[in-house]
C-alpha cells in the first residue's frame, strides 16, 4: 500500500510540475494521437510486454495519449521503424543505435543509458558454453560452431567479431561455423539444445556469475527459472561496451520528449520494480547521454559495413 501510493503522489507530483512550466501545452496531443515504442527481439514477446506494462500505465497517465507497445521479432524492425517514423522511442543496442545514424542521423536521439549496479555504464560480450562441453577457453572454441544473437547487436555480433579478429583469430575459419539464433534468449536455448557449441550474449559482469550477474540476458533467464548457470561456462569475455541507449525520435514534440525524460529520470526512485523491468535488471538509475557517448561503436559500425561491401 505505502509503495503504491508513493507511486501514485510521485506521479502526481511529476505532471503537475510538467504541466506548471508549460510542458502539457495544449494542442501537441493531436500531432501525437500515441506514443509507440519499440521492443528490441531477444525475449519471447510474452515477457516483454509484461514487463514495460507499468510503463504503458504511468507514461500514459503522463503523456495524456495511450502508450503502444511493439514488440519486433528482430533488431531491424525496431530500427526500421525508427527511421520511418513509425516509432517514437525505443531502446536499443549500441550497434543498432550507430546502424540508425548512419542511415540516418536526424532520425532519433540518444537520451539515457542505464547504469549498472556498481554505477558503471558499460556492460561486456560473453560467450558461453553448456559446462559438459569441455569447452573452459577461445582456445578450445577452434573447430567449433558458434551462436551469434543477431546482425545487429552489439554484445551478439559486432564486438565479439571486432575483438576476437583484433586478437587474431579469422572468423569465418577459426570456427566449424557460426550463425545468428534469431536473438540472445534464442541463441542461449540453441546453445544449451546442442545446436551450437557456444554463444555469445551481453551481460553487465557485476554480481554473482550464479545468479547470472546483476543484468543482462543470463540474469533475465535465470529470473524466469529457464537457466541454472551451473550449466554454463564462461569462455570468454570482452572489453567493456558503451552501455545501448534509450532513443527518442527527433522530430517528436518536444512537450512529449520532455515528459518522458522526466518520468525515466525518476523512475528508479518512484517505483524500483518498474526500473527493473523496464531497464532489465537492477542499476543505479538512467544516466544522460549524448551522441559523443557512441562514437566510438558508430565508427566500429562503419568499419563494419565497409568490410563486408
Amino acid at each position: 500500500m505505502f509503495a503504491t501510493l508513493t507511486r501514485g503522489t510521485a506521479l502526481a507530483a511529476l505532471a503537475l510540475s510538467l504541466s506548471s512550466t508549460g510542458a502539457l501545452a495544449q494542442g501537441w496531443q493531436s500531432e501525437l494521437p500515441a506514443f509507440r515504442v519499440g521492443l528490441l527481439g531477444g525475449e519471447n514477446e510474452a515477457d516483454r510486454l509484461r514487463k514495460n506494462e507499468c510503463m504503458v500505465e504511468q507514461l500514459g497517465e503522463l503523456l495524456g495519449v495511450p502508450v503502444e507497445l511493439y514488440p519486433a521479432s528482430d533488431y531491424a524492425g525496431v530500427m526500421q521503424g525508427l527511421v520511418a517514423g513509425q516509432l517514437d522511442a525505443a531502446q536499443l543496442g549500441a550497434s543498432a543505435y550507430a546502424g540508425i545514424y548512419i542511415q540516418d542521423p536526424e532520425a532519433v536521439e540518444p537520451i539515457f543509458v542505464a547504469l549498472e549496479a556498481d554505477g558503471s555504464d558499460g556492460y561486456y560480450a560473453m560467450m558461453y558454453a553448456r559446462s559438459d562441453s569441455g569447452i573452459a577457453s577461445i582456445d578450445d572454441m577452434q573447430g567449433k560452431s558458434l551462436a551469434f544473437a543477431d546482425p545487429n547487436s552489439t554484445s551478439g555480433y559486432l564486438v565479439p567479431k571486432a575483438q576476437l579478429e583484433l586478437s587474431g583469430i579469422d572468423i569465418e575459419s577459426y570456427f566449424s561455423s557460426t550463425g545468428f539464433g534469431g536473438g540472445h534468449e534464442q541463441a542461449l536455448v540453441a546453445v544449451l539444445n546442442g545446436q551450437y557449441d557456444a554463444g555469445v550474449t551481453w551481460t553487465s559482469g557485476v554480481g554473482e556469475k550464479s545468479e547470472g550477474f546483476s543484468r543482462g540476458a543470463l540474469r533475465s533467464m535465470v529470473d524466469k527459472g529457464l537457466l541454472d548457470m551451473a550449466d554454463l561456462d564462461i569462455v570468454w569475455t570482452s572489453d567493456i561496451i558503451p552501455n545501448g541507449p534509450w532513443v527518442i525520435r527527433k522530430s517528436a514534440p518536444q512537450e512529449a520528449k520532455d515528459i518522458a525524460i522526466a518520468w525515466m529520470e525518476t523512475l528508479r526512485d518512484t517505483d524500483y520494480d518498474c526500473y527493473v523491468d523496464v531497464s532489465q535488471g537492477d542499476g543505479q538509475g538512467f544516466k544522460r547521454v549524448d551522441h559523443t557517448f557512441f562514437e566510438g561503436i558508430v565508427a566500429m559500425r562503419r568499419a563494419e559495413l565497409e568490410g563486408s561491401r
